[in-house]
């Protein structure tokens, strides 16, 4: 028996014992929980009875988030073949009364279901995933396209250098993720370019979602007075990378030393009001902060973490490392569930989808917490590729809820996530793509021209016509 074997046997039999010592349903007791029955009640809109009420409709949207068939025919079709299955009267395949019920499912329902599960979950995480017993949240940015459409190009313009007709609708989302559990506790979305766009505008839409206690972990683009200083107020501690204008004027002699390049000072408030911001609000902004930076390594880290003995220097350095884990998270939603790129072609269902793949990722994140839990494991040592499978999997079965979720959960732990510091991997594809050349003239043109001169000779990858 190899390495890899002894071990998943050991995580298993560790998980089948945790089983019969502990409450096997502690966290997917959030799915029946009051409070989320009233948040359902709550958004819930009048409805007549049809043929995809608001819940189904939402269950069969979470099918299609996690499917890697995306189409609405898909779930569609699974919905038609276990109505047969279960001798139920036979419809229709047809794939608009889905659709007119997916555009009437409010978006306030969804996004009110993904922050409470993200924040419930939070909220019953053990202290031991804790960071010195305090909440860790981390923030970053990504992008999403979604159909070419004059709606969607109304509201989420494409790159100003391409030409109309050849770009993709850009939408950018900032994710909030908690550290120890991995879900998403609140997002933000708005145009890649234009107003309302930039990471730090969509950040000040969630910054409610901090709680006094919490501490936020983000890149240089956050690291800003304001920021800083809206945080502090909230009894929220920080750790940023030091923004690139300010890195050139750090100077480690300055200040209250605490070691070597680390040492408190003290940032005073940019005279010009930015233009977002009110006078009001302005003016309650605090004259002077004081701040503690620190080298580590080739990154400068501002942080309003002051105590040395509290916040040691190497424990800031981890803390810091372990920022990469919310851009692994956005991958997993971009790229394992598929948000990537978008389906829909409105911007109002746009935003449905994407919140709807956070919920179902939170759900996801929900049955790893439970595995994790139970396997004496951090949820960030399960794989969240492998929980999805199993889930899927397990969904196709009829097998009794109960008595099969602490075997699920056994299944599920036995593939952890190896351990690899400093991994490095070229960022290249090896597969050639086929020899088509890119598309350089709108589609309605380039159809036009096949009719006349047919289709050009197969070329290298890139090559133009």
């Amino acid at each position: 028996m190899n390495v890899k074997a002894r071990a998943c046997q050991f995580q298993r039999r560790r998980a089948q014992e945790q089983t019969k010592q502990m409450d096997t349903n502690e966290f997917f007791n959030l799915l029946t929980s009051p409070e989320l029955f009233d948040v359902l009640e709550q958004h819930l809109p009048e409805h007549r009875e049809r043929r995809y009420p608001p819940t189904e409709t939402l269950s069969m949207f979470l099918s299609q988030a996690m499917s890697a068939d995306r189409s609405c025919q898909n779930v569609v079709n699974t919905s038609e073949v276990k109505r047969a299955v279960a001798g139920l009267p036979r419809q229709n395949t047809y794939t608009g009364s889905y659709c007119k019920a997916r555009q009437r499912l409010p978006a306030e329902l969804i996004k009110a279901l993904a922050r409470h599960t993200g924040q419930a979950l939070g909220k019953i995480t053990p202290r031991e995933w804790l960071w010195q017993g305090r909440p860790v949240k981390l923030i970053d940015g990504t992008t999403v396209t979604m159909p070419d459409t004059e709606t969607n190009q109304a509201v989420y313009p494409q790159q100003r250098n391409q030409q109309p007709g050849l770009g993709f609708p850009i939408c950018r989302v900032l994710g909030v993720v908690c550290l120890a559990s991995g879900c998403i506790v609140d997002a933000a979305m708005g145009p890649y370019r234009g107003k309302g766009g930039s990471e730090h505008g969509l950040l000040r839409q969630v910054v409610d979602s901090f709680l006094a206690g919490d501490i936020v972990i983000g890149d240089a683009i956050y690291c800003s007075y304001f920021m800083l200083a809206d945080l502090k107020q909230r009894g929220v501690d920080a750790v940023f990378e030091q923004n690139g204008s300010r890195r050139k004027s750090t100077d480690f002699r300055r200040g209250k030393r605490l070691g070597e390049n680390d040492h408190l000072v003290i940032y005073h408030k940019p005279k010009l009001k930015p233009d977002w911001m009110s006078e009001d609000a302005y003016d309650q902004v605090p004259d002077t902060i004081e701040i503690r930076e620190l080298k580590v390594g080739e990154k400068i880290l501002v942080t309003t973490l002051l105590s040395e003995e509290q916040a040691t220097k190497s424990a800031l350095k981890w803390l810091y490392k372990n920022r990469w884990h919310v851009e692994l998270d956005l991958r997993n939603i971009k790229t394992t569930l598929g948000m990537e790129i978008l389906s829909c072609k409105s911007p109002e269902m746009a935003e449905k989808e994407i919140w709807v793949y956070f919920l179902a990722y939170n759900l996801i994140r929900l049955v790893m917490a439970q595995s994790a839990k139970l396997a004496d494991l951090l949820p960030r040592q399960i794989s969240f590729k492998h929980t999805l499978q199993i889930w899927l999997a397990y969904r196709q079965v009829n097998v009794e809820y109960e008595e099969s979720l602490s075997e699920l959960c056994v299944l599920i732990a036995e593939n952890t996530v190896g351990n690899r510091p400093g991994r490095i991997e070229p960022r290249a594809v090896k597969m050639r793509p086929k020899p088509y050349p890119l598309l350089m003239k709108p589609r309605v043109e380039a159809q036009e021209s096949i009719r006349i001169n047919g289709h050009p000779k197969k070329q290298k990858y890139g090559q133009q016509p």
